[in-house]
């Protein structure tokens, strides 16, 4: 699974969502919406509170592109709000986090880390048809960049609204976009 072009697997798991109860999130869920599933090793760990935080200071601006917004590890929603409850960084954050301990949604993405049972640092970009359109994995000890995120998904949605044009690096929103042809060819 994992590849952009790839419509994401049936899956059920629980999640914690501050100032909600635990609930079901299913693929029925995302369907019609823009969804990123952001997968980090575990709980209680050094570099994922960085990303997790950062991903929260642009969670209202994702918010406002339609986008929902999970944060999933191979730990228990148990565990996701015990987190929450006692890490002042993670208990600021408005996302639902998804608990995959059986490792269901990890395998169906592709970021299990074989014997260890901890998912890889790892982003997919669902668009409302439930295809993987973006993708990005890092290693162990590199953060990503939720700015950047919200650049790419803003591209993805110009693209996806707006057939016949693409968005060529460093494309911001409201900078031009280039219509692919012939007549572009070496000439970029």
């Amino acid at each position: 699974m994992g590849i952009v072009g790839s419509t994401i697997k049936p899956f059920k798991n629980t999640a914690f969502q501050a100032g909600k109860d635990f609930f079901d999130v299913t693929e029925k869920d995302i369907e019609g919406k823009w969804a990123v599933f952001f997968f980090y090793p575990a709980d209680f760990t050094f570099v994922c509170p960085t990303e997790l935080e950062d991903l929260g200071e642009q969670y209202d601006t994702l918010q406002g592109l339609g986008v929902e917004v999970y944060g999933v590890s191979t730990d228990t929603h148990f565990s996701h709000k015990a987190w929450h409850d006692t890490s002042e960084t993670i208990g600021k954050l408005k996302y639902a986090f998804l608990g995959d301990q059986n490792h269901a949604l990890t395998n169906n993405f592709g970021v299990l880390r074989e014997g260890a049972g901890l998912a890889d640092r790892a982003t997919f970009v669902v668009d409302p048809d439930g295809v993987i359109q973006l993708v990005e994995i890092t290693p162990e000890g590199v953060g990503r960049n939720a700015t950047e995120l919200v650049r790419k998904i803003k591209a993805a949605k110009y693209w996806r609204e707006h057939p016949g044009q693409v968005c060529p690096a460093k494309w911001e929103e409201g900078s031009e976009t280039l219509a692919p042809s012939l007549d572009l060819v070496g000439k970029i």
